[in-house]
């Protein structure tokens, strides 16, 4: 008898999930209770998601936004993570800081487009440094909340025994909120790929996945292009995110057998 863990029950609940509503989209197609030129068939939207993939200039767009996207996580990462750590382990710098962290953290991405695009005068770094700014929030929120998570008694005993705060924070703090490091990416890394498919849209210069929409022509009936677009971006943010759950159970099954427990 075959046992399907946690994740794996989830897996096959979004796929069921997904299954029915696919079904349902496709007979309410061919009953006529939706207009094929509003809503293409399901069948339709898969057949043409599947002759994207031997379309090489969207091929070549795909490879440009993930491109931008992986830059802009990174250097989120760079940045986010040594600031969290900073913050997370000075509660007087974080009290200061709050009221700025509070007031630019609710702006969204896509209003700072064309202040970014006038800033750096290129498609391409405005769309990383768009990406950057959207995806340092997560990491830096998880990397402060796993700051605040570090065992106490831990932290005295190496200071009991002489240890140094620099000593501490990487004996106990780095380790005890990597986890939660790791989880910050995994969140960034969905609200990078979003961000960044909206910037080439807003932007319509460059390259990548928003730009080869652009260029579509929308005079014509392309929406099962548009859906099938869809198709490709909602599996891309599906496999990334498997790789990053993936890799976290790998680096730290401690915590997860922990979490498990």
């Amino acid at each position: 008898m075959i046992r399907v863990g946690r994740g794996g029950r989830r897996w096959v609940s979004g796929a069921a999930g997904v299954a029915v509503i696919s079904a349902a989209a496709e007979a309410a197609g061919r009953t006529g209770l939706v207009d094929r030129s509003v809503l293409p068939l399901t069948s339709t939207v898969i057949a043409r998601a599947a002759r994207l993939a031997g379309d090489a200039e969207f091929l070549r767009s795909v490879v440009a936004t993930l491109e931008m996207w992986g830059a802009g996580v990174l250097a989120a990462a760079v940045l986010a993570v040594p600031a969290g750590l900073v913050l997370g382990t000075s509660a007087r710098l974080e009290a200061l800081l709050r009221p700025i962290t509070e007031f630019l953290r609710p702006i969204p991405a896509v209003a700072l487009i064309p202040l970014t695009l006038l800033i750096v005068g290129d498609d391409t770094r405005m769309t990383v440094v768009v990406i950057a700014y959207a995806s340092s929030w997560p990491i830096l929120i998880h990397t402060m909340y796993g700051l605040h998570d570090v065992d106490p008694v831990a932290s005295d005993t190496l200071r009991a025994y002489g240890f140094g705060r620099l000593a501490v924070l990487w004996r106990v703090a780095l380790p005890s909120a990597a986890p939660f490091v790791a989880t910050g990416i995994r969140v960034a890394a969905g609200i990078g790929l979003i961000v960044a498919v909206s910037a080439e849209l807003m932007a319509g210069g460059g390259s990548g996945v928003g730009t080869w929409l652009i260029a579509l022509n929308s005079g014509v009936d392309q929406t099962d292009v548009v859906l099938a677009t869809i198709v490709w971006l909602g599996g891309l943010s599906v496999v990334v995110d498997a790789l990053l759950v993936w890799g976290k159970r790998r680096l730290f099954r401690w915590h997860e057998e922990g979490a498990a427990g």
